[in-house]
């Protein structure tokens, strides 16, 4: 008996030893053992061979299929089986006699140990499945961010390229809330100062004017005409008239200074939710109708929309860090730059937009815009030769300054987002109420009580007041 286990042992060793030279990359695995009259299975990596040893003494073997697995004996007791490609076949053992022993489902599929060992390595802790599915990887299981899934797919496609099937989600919060903030903020100051002298009386026949600046002199024949002369060249704003009498001159002086300001603050806030990888839309504006010639002189009207536009596509890369691709544009109506050939009017567009790929993480804030104009016109002007002369020549110049400044900051700040139940959520509209005729005709109310929610959100929003002006004011 001790013998009969020596020499058993030594096959065996001889079977492992050999099982590279007989399949090339093949290599032997651990013995398995095949009971009589049992019915077992089998499983066989790819490429790698397996060595089965049966519990009584055999004679004949076959194999179903050939092309998935292939078979020799070592002894009457040891069986080699090799894997040759993936598939389900049976193998037939039978005794001296004919007599079936057993038969053996051998299941050959593709090698993943390895992979395995690698996608512990690369993804640790990720609860990912993996298993083969004819000759290929199936992938299971909850990856904890798109990017992992993504890494996981990549590294089993150098183990079965183009066998990969992906099973897996991904957990998390996946849906993610824009908020953008568009702030345009346009000055312009304009500053002139002109001067206009008259002269008028007897020794002259009438009146001389001189104005230095845009229009022309005046003309008079008396005092009183000359002032009024003056006054009438020139735009009375910010002006100044004296005038005074030398012997038979009459000499009228308007000095014109104006300085003039101001600000104006467009703002707009749209506040976005979608899902990963989904795109989202947003227009709050409107759409103008545009004349477009066709064909035979035809003539069709396009819509060309306008207002605030918010086109984003969120990615949740990892845990709270978000990828967005954004497109954002603000525009408006500008009817001085329109165009009119008389039948009819077209106007222009003002139009402030960017588009870009950002990557923050969850509350954090970029400005990705960031764009300023700056129009600057300074403009001179004198009588010739009268303009130079030394102090009295400042009643012969006039001098125009004006300057424009526009600059547009757009603030995107994601958040991620789950959704709540519909009686959290509140409206300014839900305490507006249509009035009872007593309301309206007796009190002279134009909005009626209703019940009000007491707690939660929406009586948060509930409290609020808003019998006065809300919303966002025009500076």
């Amino acid at each position: 008996m001790t013998i009969d286990r020596i020499l058993r042992a030594t096959i065996a060793a001889l079977a492992l030893a050999a099982a590279p030279l007989l399949s090339g990359p093949a290599q032997a695995d651990t013995l398995r053992v095949v009971r009589q009259g049992a019915q077992s299975t089998l499983n066989v990596p790819m490429n790698r061979a397996v060595v089965v040893e049966s519990d009584v003494p055999f004679a004949e073997l076959s194999i179903a299929n050939p092309a998935i697995a292939d078979i020799s004996s070592l002894s009457d007791r040891t069986i080699y089986v090799l894997g040759k490609s993936p598939g389900l076949t049976t193998l037939t053992i039978l005794d001296g006699a004919g007599r079936l022993i057993t038969n053996v489902d051998v299941r050959v599929a593709a090698d993943i140990s390895e992979f395995k060992e690698r996608l512990r390595q690369i993804l640790p802790g990720e609860k990912i499945e993996v298993r083969t599915a004819n000759d290929g990887i199936v992938l299971s299981g909850v990856a904890s961010s798109s990017q992992k899934l993504q890494r996981a797919l990549d590294l089993a496609e150098r183990y079965a390229p183009e066998r990969v099937s992906n099973l897996m989600s991904v957990g998390g919060v996946q849906q993610v809330m824009l908020k953008v903030r568009f702030a345009e903020m346009r000055r312009s100051v304009a500053k002139s100062l002109q001067s206009s002298v008259a002269l008028g009386g007897d020794l002259f026949g009438g009146g001389v004017g001189v104005k230095a600046g845009s229009g022309d002199g005046a003309t008079t024949s008396g005092q009183s005409s000359v002032l009024g002369g003056a006054l009438s060249s020139t735009n009375s704003e910010g002006a100044i008239t004296f005038g005074f009498n030398a012997g038979a001159v009459e000499v009228a002086v308007l000095l014109e200074a104006l300085e003039s300001k101001g600000v104006v603050r467009t703002l707009a806030e749209p506040n976005l939710t979608a899902l990963s990888g989904q795109e989202a839309k947003f227009l709050a504006g409107g759409e103008y109708p545009v004349p477009v010639a066709q064909d035979g002189g035809s003539i069709t009207v396009e819509f060309k929309p306008f207002g605030v536009e918010l086109n984003f596509v969120p990615r949740v890369v990892d845990g709270d860090l978000i990828n967005l691709e954004l497109a954002a544009a603000v525009s408006a109506i500008d009817s001085a730059n329109g165009f009119d050939n008389g039948t009819f009017r077209i106007d222009a567009f003002s139009r402030r937009e960017t588009s870009t790929t950002v990557e923050m993480r969850d509350g954090e804030s970029f400005a990705i815009a960031g764009l300023l104009q700056d129009d600057f016109r300074d403009v001179n002007g004198q009588v010739p030769w009268l303009g130079d002369v030394p102090i009295l020549g400042a009643l012969f110049r006039s001098a125009e300054y004006q300057r424009e400044q526009s600059e547009l900051v757009i603030i995107v700040t994601p958040h991620l987002v789950t959704p709540t139940r519909g009686e959290a959520l509140a409206l300014p509209t839900d305490r507006v109420h249509p009035p009872t005729e007593k309301d309206l005709f007796l009190n002279g109310k134009i909005a009626g009580s209703g019940r009000t929610p007491r707690s939660g959100a929406a009586g948060e929003v509930a409290k609020q007041d808003f019998s006065g002006s809300y919303g966002y004011v025009m500076d």
